[in-house]
Formats: structure tokens, C-alpha cells, sequence
């Protein structure tokens, strides 16, 4: 009982290490990539999972970036 104890704990760990880490970039003001909106767009026509980088949609929502100009959250 306790081997597999011990082995699953190990593989979980080493699974943990192994996994590989997403890449985290932060768009610049006025650098974001807002979806594609045209009705002459072709509709791709995908099998699968896939990442679409220019999707073809309506309305993408207000596109703003401002810098937050707050200090840390401590308790008033």
C-alpha cells in the first residue's frame, strides 16, 4: 500500500516538473490583435483543436489599454 503511495506521489511531482511552461507576454498600449470583422472574410473550415489567430467576428468589445496607477491592496 505504501509503494504505491510513494509512486504516485513521485509521478505526480515529476509530472508537475516536467510540464512545460506557457510563454507570458504583455501587449504593449495600442499593440493588441483584435479579431478580424469583414463579410467577404472566407470561413475556414478546421478538423481538430486549432488556434485560430485572426478570427472572423462581429464585435470584438471596447479595445482600451490604460496603466493602473494604484498602489498594493492593504487594509484600510
Amino acid at each position: 500500500m505504501w509503494q504505491y503511495l510513494v509512486v504516485w506521489v513521485v509521478t505526480t511531482v515529476l509530472s508537475a516538473l516536467l510540464t512545460p511552461r506557457p510563454k507570458t507576454t504583455t501587449p504593449e498600449p495600442g499593440q493588441v490583435e483584435a479579431p478580424l470583422a469583414s463579410a467577404d472574410a472566407p470561413i475556414p473550415v478546421l478538423f481538430g483543436t486549432r488556434v485560430i489567430k485572426q478570427p472572423n467576428c462581429v464585435w470584438y468589445g471596447d479595445i482600451r489599454t490604460t496603466p493602473i496607477r494604484q498602489s498594493g491592496g492593504g487594509k484600510k
